[in-house]
């Protein structure tokens, strides 16, 4: 387990509420930092989720949870969620834009144009890959007088892995480019990295037939899933390691080697 010293620090982590967001949201409160989790308003599992982490924080020696509901899918609802989470923190030093979707519950074949529709797409890149922009513009100003950092939830699909479909790669490939350019736009005053991860053991990944991860993790050089935790490390190493920014940190097990 990665720890820093982040007492004091204000995050938001999109998608915050289960998966790999959820493990970000733990290891960035155990480091003593305050996070808004973001979740889709009508996600009532999502609610009782961060309820109880609220309660948690309540009572415990770390960082302190709140609520910031919203769909980054959603352009103006983004900007209005970040800009609350902003204000009730009292500022923001950590945005890590996690949250994303297949938009499918089993694979699409690359081939299969017919299934993969103008509405995927659409959906796809607007949460994936948009959302991740419209996150960062609206908390620009804020990360900026914090001297602070962007983390993005990418994907080996963006680099030539496996995907769930043709869309979800693109998302993913332009997100690993936008953080570079991210990076860029935000330097020197604010560091952007991603996390691309192989496949994980995730609420997505958990249907899934016995022998389809098996033969998954015996193409991976380690032999077993990625766990949302080791995500989490990697986040909070990007998010506290002051010399890192515009890349792309690949935790696959060995999956795309």
């Amino acid at each position: 387990m990665i720890t820093a010293d982040l007492t004091g620090k204000r995050a938001i982590v999109t998608g915050g509420a289960s998966g790999i967001g959820l493990a970000t949201v733990e290891a960035l409160l155990r480091c003593g930092a305050s996070v808004a989790v973001n979740h889709l308003p009508a996600d009532a599992r999502s609610i009782e989720t961060v309820a109880r982490l609220a309660r948690e924080s309540g009572s415990g020696p770390n960082g302190r949870v709140i609520a910031a509901p919203g769909d980054v899918g959603d352009g103006k609802d983004a900007a209005r969620m970040v800009t609350t989470a902003i204000a009730d923190l009292g500022g923001l030093d950590i945005l890590i834009n996690n949250a994303g979707t297949p938009m499918t519950i089993e694979p699409i074949p690359f081939d299969d144009f017919d299934a993969m529709t103008e509405d995927k797409w659409a959906g796809i890149l607007s949460t994936n890959l948009i959302g991740p922009f419209r996150c960062a513009k609206a908390a620009a100003t804020a990360l900026r007088a914090s001297k602070g950092v962007i983390v993005n939830t990418a994907s080996i699909a963006g680099l030539g892995g496996q995907a769930s479909s043709i869309a979800y790669a693109t998302s993913k490939a332009g997100l690993i480019n936008l953080t570079r350019n991210l990076a860029k736009a935000f330097g020197p005053d604010v560091r952007v990295n991603a996390v691309a991860p192989g496949l994980i053991r995730t609420p997505w990944t958990d249907p899934w037939p016995a022998e389809r991860k098996a033969r998954s993790v015996e193409n991976t050089a380690l032999k077993k899933l990625v766990e949302p935790a080791d995500i989490a490390n990697a986040m909070i190493f990007l998010a506290a390691h002051g010399a890192i920014t515009g890349q792309t940190l690949v935790v696959d097990c060995g999956r795309n080697l």
